[in-house]
C-alpha cells in the first residue's frame, strides 16, 4: 500500500451522543429510577436526557433488544417486568455455559489469569463492602469476560454479551439481598481455587452451584414480589 495514501481513519468522540444516552438510561432503568411497568414518555425523556426525539427512539430500540425495554400496543414503551420464566431460563443459559467456560478456563489458566481472577474478586469485594452495586455488577462482568475469553469460549461469551442487560438487571435485585455479598465472593473463590488447581470438572461444579444460589435467591424475591424493593436498594 502507498504511503502517499492519506489516513482513512474516521476520527469521533470516545462515545457517541447516542452511546451516552443509552447508557445513562440502562443504568436509570438497572438501579429502579424507572420502575418496572413504568411507561417511558419521548418527551419528558427527551427533557431528561437533553437530547431529539430521534435519539431517544433509538435509545428505546436499543434496550428493547436487550429486554429492559418492551413496547405495548396502543401505549407505548415501558420499562420490561421481570418475569420467572424468563429469569428461569437465564439461569439456565448462565449455569450452561459458565459452567463449561470454569471448566475450560481450568484447563488454560497460567500464572496471570489466576492473578487476574483474583483480582477482580477482591474488588468485587469492596465493592461489595462500598455498597457500590454498579461496580460490582461491572467487575463481575469483567470477571466473567476473562474467564470466558482463558477458556477460548468466545463464541460462548458472545451469547452471554446479548443477555448482560437483562444478567445485570437479575444482579440487581439479587445482590441488594441481605448477606449476598459474603456468599457470592466465597462462591467465586471457589470457582477461583478449582481453577488455580487445574480441577475441570470442580470447576465446573463450583460455576454452576454459583449460579444455582443465586437462582434460588432470585427465585424467592420474584415469588415474593421484591423486585422493585430489591432494586430500589441496589441504586
Amino acid at each position: 500500500m502507498s504511503d502517499a495514501l492519506p489516513s482513512l481513519r474516521v476520527e469521533r468522540p470516545t462515545a457517541t451522543l447516542r452511546e451516552l444516552a443509552l447508557e445513562k438510561m440502562r443504568t436509570a432503568i438497572l438501579e429502579a429510577h424507572f420502575h418496572p411497568g413504568e411507561r417511558l414518555v419521548e418527551r419528558s425523556l427527551c427533557e431528561i436526557l437533553g437530547v431529539s426525539r430521534t435519539v431517544v427512539r433509538e435509545v428505546l430500540r436499543h434496550l428493547e433488544t436487550e429486554g429492559l425495554v418492551d413496547s405495548i400496543p396502543n401505549q407505548g414503551p415501558i420499562v420490561a417486568v421481570l418475569d420467572f420464566e424468563t429469569a428461569e431460563e437465564i439461569y439456565e443459559i448462565r449455569a450452561l455455559l459458565e459452567g463449561e467456560a470454569a471448566m475450560a478456563c481450568a484447563q488454560h489458566a497460567d500464572e496471570r489469569i489466576v492473578a487476574d481472577l483474583a483480582g477482580f474478586i477482591d474488588q468485587i469485594q469492596a465493592a461489595f463492602e462500598a455498597q457500590d452495586h454498579q461496580s460490582v455488577r461491572a467487575l463481575t462482568t469483567a470477571f466473567y469476560e476473562r474467564m470466558f475469553m482463558a477458556g477460548q469460549k468466545r463464541v460462548a461469551w458472545e451469547i452471554v454479551q446479548s443477555l448482560t442487560a437483562r444478567i445485570n438487571r437479575l444482579r440487581a435485585m439479587t445482590i441488594a439481598s441481605d448477606d449476598r455479598g459474603r456468599q457470592a465472593v466465597d462462591e467465586m473463590h471457589q470457582i477461583l481455587a478449582a481453577i488455580r488447581a487445574g480441577n475441570a470438572s470442580a470447576a465446573r461444579e463450583a460455576a454452576i452451584a454459583h449460579v444455582d444460589r443465586v437462582a434460588e435467591i432470585a427465585r424467592k424475591l420474584l415469588a415474593e414480589g421484591h423486585e422493585h424493593a430489591s432494586l430500589r436498594q441496589a441504586g
